[in-house]
């Protein structure tokens, strides 16, 4: 079943790994997966600079070493850089040392410490092994899904307003899936979450 937040098994599963920052902090930390793509990055930060807003975008490296001007200017623009591996790859689907040389080829161009595994899955053997070589695993709290065929542009600004609490990790996507979407929704869920009170914040 798909849902907007996390099973307590994976939560349970991953126990290291970041689901959620301090609830007692007004903030939230915006997450971008699988660009960075001509037809959906540059948009997205010209509306985060819009609102003053930093953000974490965890990247496919094949993605970020097409496009290396996206890479350098979500870089100057403030924001934080994540592994999200280099070819998108489900860990459940690969042996662990392929997985892992594949998000050591990603880091070679990313240069970061933290990583979010493609699809919220992976080998446990692969968990320890690239929180051992120094990554911080980074889940989310709020899962847009703003990809989804099944959901329109209201839906995903819905899931947004319902699920966000203070110290949430929200996930949308730099995506061709996702970028219709969010020409729509990511200005309204920023402008909301500002109304709310929520400062954004990025990973340390």
């Amino acid at each position: 079943m798909i849902i907007e937040q996390p099973a307590r098994f994976l939560r349970w599963l991953y126990r290291q790994a970041l689901w959620r920052m301090d609830s007692n902090e007004k903030a939230v930390y915006l997450t971008f997966d699988d660009g960075p793509i001509p037809e959906a990055t540059p948009f997205i930060l010209d509306v985060l600079d819009r609102y003053q807003a930093r953000a974490t975008f965890f990247m496919v490296g094949e993605n970020a070493a097409k496009y290396p001007h996206l890479l350098s200017e979500v870089k100057s623009r403030g924001h934080r850089i994540g592994n999200h591996t280099y070819n998108h790859i489900g860990g459940l689907r690969w042996w662990s040392w392929n997985y892992l040389a594949n998000a050591k080829k990603a880091n070679e161009l990313l240069q970061t410490d933290l990583f979010r595994p493609p699809h919220g899955w992976m080998r446990h053997t692969q968990y320890q092994v690239l929180r051992h070589c120094g990554y911080r695993i980074v889940m989310w709290d709020v899962v847009t899904r703003d990809y989804s065929r099944l959901l329109t542009a209201e839906d995903v600004l819905e899931n947004v307003k319902r699920y966000t609490r203070p110290g949430s990790i929200i996930t949308f996507h730099d995506s061709l899936k996702s970028i219709e979407k969010l020409k729509s929704v990511l200005p309204e869920a920023m402008q909301w979450l500002c109304e709310q009170g929520y400062e954004f914040k990025v990973f340390e």
